[in-house]
């Protein structure tokens, strides 16, 4: 017969029934059932570890979008120098300085790729952006580094830039619904498919 020894004796599992009609009705658990009930807490607690951590991830490299966007055939980067007005567009876009000099992009015909960071709740989130005629063609989350609100990459999320284009104020022109518990990884996806649309127009010397 299986034995076991949960409270330190011997005894048969199949006697555990009998401990429970033993202890049925009483204030406090028999320490059998406390020393089961420790070790499933402990157990859940190291399972949930990895879980928490599970919003984070490489989902895909820059490297790679940029192959996919161009069907391998990558055209070579080019390099859009942030001038005074510029930088001061993007500040307001972004709503803090911009601290580079340049930025890269890659481009063939009406089409541009981007490949921008903005900080969600503490972390930067790399996003890749196409833009075609001046308006968002396809966004992709590549990087995300937080701990919860990955949802933001979703396509029920990111397909809703699909088709927008920049106001006159470099506001979208069109409402994007947010993600409920990831509100700040949401304003950071709009900004940078603003900033990716402006940053179109200047390449072509627009206002």
């Amino acid at each position: 017969m299986i034995r076991a020894s949960l409270t330190g004796v011997d005894a048969p599992i199949t006697g555990l029934s009998n401990h429970v009609r033993t202890w049925a009705g009483r204030s406090t658990c028999p320490p059998f059932f406390y020393l089961l009930l420790r070790h499933l807490v402990l157990s859940l607690a190291i399972i949930a570890q990895p879980l928490a951590a599970d919003a984070k991830g490489v989902y895909q490299t820059p490297e790679d979008f940029v192959k996919e966007v161009f069907g391998g055939q990558v055209p070579p980067p080019q390099t859009l120098w942030l001038t005074q007005d510029i930088a001061r567009g993007a500040e307001k876009i972004l709503g803090h300085p911009l601290r580079l000099l340049r930025v890269h992009y890659w481009a063939k015909g009406s089409l541009s790729v981007w490949v921008l960071e903005e900080t969600g709740k503490e972390q930067p989130i790399t996003t890749g952006i196409v833009v075609d005629s001046g308006k968002v063609a396809q966004m992709r989350v590549l990087i995300y580094r937080e701990n919860r609100g990955d949802e933001v990459r979703q396509p029920f999320f990111l397909d809703q830039f699909k088709g927008a284009g920049l106001q006159q104020d470099d506001e979208l022109n069109r409402h994007i619904d947010g993600v409920s518990g990831a509100t700040l990884s949401t304003r950071a996806l709009i900004k940078l498919a603003r900033l990716a649309l402006f940053f179109d127009q200047q390449r072509h010397g627009s206002p």
